[in-house]
C-alpha cells in the first residue's frame, strides 16, 4: 500500500505542477472538472476523470465520526454544474479582497461537497478552482494549499458541516481565512 501511495503522490504532484504551468483550457463547467480529474489521475487510475458509481459515507474525525452529507451519485452532474455556474455568475471584478476570499470559499466548498470521484477530490476541486481563480486574476498562492493540505480538507470538511437532523455547525471561518491569505500573498508575489 506505501508502495502505490508514493507512486500516487509522485504521478500527481508531476500533473499538478505541469497544470500551473500549462493550465488545462476549458468553459470551468462539469465536464471541464472531469478533464482536470483525468489529466491529474491518469497515470494512476483507469478511472481517472469519471464520476463514483457509489453513495459515499466518509467518517470524519473532526465530525465525530459523522460524515459530511455528498451529493447523491445521480445528481453529480447537476449539483457540479449548479455550483459551477454560481461560481461563473459571481462579480469578481466589484470585490475586494476579503468578499473574493469569501466567495471564493463557498464556491470551492460547493463543489468540493459534490465529491463527483471515488478518489482525488480535494486535490482536483482545489486545482480547478485555483485555475479559476488564475483566470479571473485572483492568482492565489498555490503553495499555500499544498503546504497545507491538511489543513484545506478539514477546512473544507468543518464548511460543510450542515446536516438534517442537527442542524448547522459549520465553522467557514478556517476556511476564509486560508483562501484569503492565499489571496494575499499571491497577489503580493508580483
Amino acid at each position: 500500500m506505501k508502495l502505490l501511495n508514493d507512486a500516487e503522490a509522485d504521478y500527481v504532484t508531476y500533473r499538478l505542477k505541469e497544470i500551473v504551468i500549462n493550465p488545462l483550457p476549458g468553459d470551468y463547467d462539469y465536464v471541464h472538472l472531469l478533464q482536470m480529474h483525468k489529466y491529474i489521475f491518469q497515470d494512476m487510475y483507469e478511472w481517472a476523470g469519471q464520476q463514483r458509481k457509489l453513495n459515499i459515507y466518509k467518517e470524519e474525525p473532526v465530525l465525530g465520526g459523522l460524515s459530511i452529507d455528498y451529493s447523491d451519485m445521480f445528481d453529480i452532474p447537476k449539483d457540479a454544474e449548479r455550483a459551477l455556474t454560481e461560481m461563473r455568475r459571481k462579480p469578481w471584478n466589484d470585490m475586494d479582497s476579503h468578499e473574493a476570499a469569501v466567495q471564493f470559499s463557498d464556491s470551492l466548498a460547493k463543489l468540493w461537497r459534490v465529491h463527483p470521484f471515488r478518489e482525488g477530490n480535494t486535490r482536483t476541486t482545489v486545482t480547478f478552482c485555483c485555475q479559476y481563480a488564475d483566470s479571473i486574476g485572483l492568482n492565489p498562492n498555490r503553495e499555500l494549499f499544498e503546504d497545507n493540505a491538511q489543513y484545506v480538507r478539514t477546512a473544507l470538511v468543518a464548511y460543510n458541516a450542515v446536516f438534517d437532523d442537527l442542524g448547522d455547525k459549520s465553522k467557514p471561518e478556517y476556511l476564509i481565512k486560508i483562501v484569503e491569505d492565499a489571496i494575499t500573498r499571491g497577489s503580493n508575489k508580483s
